[in-house]
C-alpha cells in the first residue's frame, strides 16, 4: 500500500507561490530557506539592477536579486504585503544562497509536476531559458521559473559571482 502512495505523490511538487506585479510564480519549497519582511538593504556601487544589493540575514551577507527584470515586470513600491524570500540555488554545479523581493508570498501549494506546459516556441513575453514552463490554475498562469539560468545570467551580466 506505501507503493502506491509514493507513486501517486511522486508526480507531485511543492511550491511556495508569490507575486510579482500581476505575475504569480511558484518557487519550488525545497530552495526556500525562509521568508523575511523586507530588511535594509546595502546598495553595491555600480552593481547591476538585477542583484542590485546585498542583506544581512542573520550575520551572512546575501545577494539581493529582482526577479522583476528578468521577466520584464514592472517595479511597484514596497507594501505591507512585501517579503524576501532566502533560497538555495544552483548556478552552473554551485550552490548560492540569495534573496528575492516578492510583492507578496501567496501559498504553499502541491502541483502535479505533468501538468507543466512549456512555453509557445514564439510570442511569449518571458526569455524561454529563464521559464521551466507554465501551470495553469483557476488564478491564472502560475509561471515556474528556471532560478539557476536566471541567477547564472544575472551573475554573468554582472561580471561577478553571486555566490555568498
Amino acid at each position: 500500500m506505501n507503493n502506491v502512495v509514493e507513486l501517486k505523490t511522486a508526480s507531485l511538487m511543492t511550491v511556495v507561490t508569490m507575486r510579482l506585479g500581476r505575475q504569480m510564480l511558484a518557487i519550488p519549497a525545497s530552495a526556500l530557506r525562509e521568508i523575511l519582511d523586507p530588511l535594509p538593504v546595502t546598495r553595491v556601487p555600480t552593481a547591476d539592477r538585477s542583484v542590485w544589493g546585498v542583506i544581512n540575514v542573520r550575520g551572512a551577507v546575501v545577494p539581493l536579486a529582482e526577479l522583476r527584470f528578468a521577466f520584464g515586470i514592472p517595479e511597484e513600491p514596497a507594501t505591507e504585503a512585501s517579503k524576501m524570500l532566502v533560497l538555495d540555488v544552483d548556478v552552473a554545479g554551485e550552490p548560492i544562497v540569495v534573496a528575492v523581493c516578492a510583492d507578496a508570498v501567496l501559498e504553499v501549494a502541491e502541483l502535479d509536476r505533468h501538468t507543466i506546459e512549456p512555453l509557445p516556441p514564439k510570442g511569449s513575453a518571458w526569455p524561454h531559458a529563464f521559464v521551466h514552463g507554465v501551470f495553469r490554475t483557476p488564478k491564472g498562469l502560475l509561471l515556474f521559473p528556471n532560478l539557476g539560468n536566471i541567477f547564472a545570467a544575472q551573475a554573468s551580466a554582472a561580471g561577478t559571482a553571486l555566490a555568498s
